[in-house]
């Protein structure tokens, strides 16, 4: 009995030991087939092709007036009257607010009656001189005082002139932070004087741009809330690159006499560059981004090939590439996302 049961062990471990070895060598059988054979996955493909492309660069900016200031007034006093209404137009020089100026008008008229008396004085010294009654030294003396009355006139004069504020140039007018009777001072904000005809576009490119736009470049633009199309004209460019940001500044201008356009809106810009006759443009779904910058999968020898590219335009399906492609290589278009340098690859031509 104890003879069978050994025997009935060892016929289980030989047949375990057989049904090891059975899968291990269909595993390897398994392996060596995949590694002689590997599977190809079929990819989307096009032949890039040189074509004429206008270049042009879609950027954001920021409208601003042609004149703008804070109304202040450059003296402390009372507000005896004030002479615009809000949100209207006035002209350069317009009356816009007076402050009381009783006590300075008194300061004038005695300053006046001081300069005429000393202007008196000035010519008895004078007649007296001639006849030489005094001496020239005497003379001098009734010459700087008179000079001395007048000064003090122009100064008082130009106090009292400071009591009336006027409008340093023409435009709209805004709300008033005062009223009739108010103090204020140098430092209280009377109301905003906006001049928006013309009006000014405020906007900045990328350095790599900058070689191409110059003054009196004609461009496109638009407001949020309006689907006009506005049309201006680059009239400055900073000198300089703004070192934090890589970018370049620029400004154009835009007739605006009815005001519909408004300092502060956002503008949506569509700045023409250069007309190119060899532009390459790849569907954006075939850039992928990476640390350093972008890259595509090209189709070489029946391999997919890794390769980095420099992009410039972006239109509404395609990305202008500057460096990294030339025309005739065949661009991998669909599944770039499970690819690998060298994986071996079969493509469909999109035509």
């Amino acid at each position: 009995m104890k003879k069978k049961s050994t025997f009935l062990i060892v016929l289980l471990l030989v047949a375990l030991l057989a049904l090891i070895f059975y899968r291990i060598s269909k595993n390897s059988q398994a392996a060596a087939g995949a590694k002689a054979a590997p599977k190809s996955a079929a990819i989307s493909a096009m032949v890039l092709e040189a074509q004429v492309f206008n270049d042009e660069l879609t950027v954001s900016g920021t409208l601003e007036a042609n004149e703008e200031t804070t109304i202040h007034s450059e003296v402390s006093a009372l507000v005896s009257a004030i002479s615009f209404q809000e949100g209207t137009q006035v002209a350069k020089g317009q009356v816009l607010v007076k402050l009381v100026d009783t006590e300075l008008k008194a300061q004038v008229a005695q300053a006046k009656n001081k300069m005429k008396l000393a202007w008196e004085n000035l010519k008895r010294a004078k007649l007296l001189l001639e006849k030489e009654a005094i001496s020239r030294e005497e003379f001098e003396f009734s010459e700087t005082d008179f000079l001395t009355a007048e000064s003090a006139l122009n100064i008082i004069q130009a106090q009292l002139d400071k009591t009336t504020i006027r409008a340093p140039f023409s435009g709209t007018i805004g709300l008033r932070n005062i009223s009739a009777g108010s103090y204020i001072t140098p430092a209280t904000a009377i109301t905003n004087l906006v001049n928006a005809d013309p009006i000014k576009i405020t906007f900045s490119i990328p350095e790599k741009y900058a070689a191409q736009v110059k003054n009196n470049t004609e461009l496109n633009f638009t407001v949020t809330g309006n689907p006009k199309v506005y049309t201006a004209k680059v009239f400055a460019v900073e000198p300089l690159i703004d070192v934090m940001t890589r970018t370049l500044t620029i400004k154009a201008i835009c007739a605006n006499p009815n005001n519909e356009l408004i300092p502060g809106s956002f503008a949506n810009i569509n700045l023409p560059l250069t007309t190119l006759n060899d532009a390459l443009l790849v569907p954006a779904e075939a850039l992928i981004p990476v640390q350093n910058g972008k890259k595509v999968f090209v189709y070489s020898q029946g391999k997919a090939k890794e390769v980095m590219v420099e992009t410039g335009t972006r239109t509404n399906k395609d990305v202008l590439v500057i460096e990294g492609l030339k025309a005739g290589d065949t661009l991998l278009t669909s599944g770039i996302m499970m690819l690998r340098h060298d994986q071996n690859i079969s493509v469909n031509l999109n035509k």
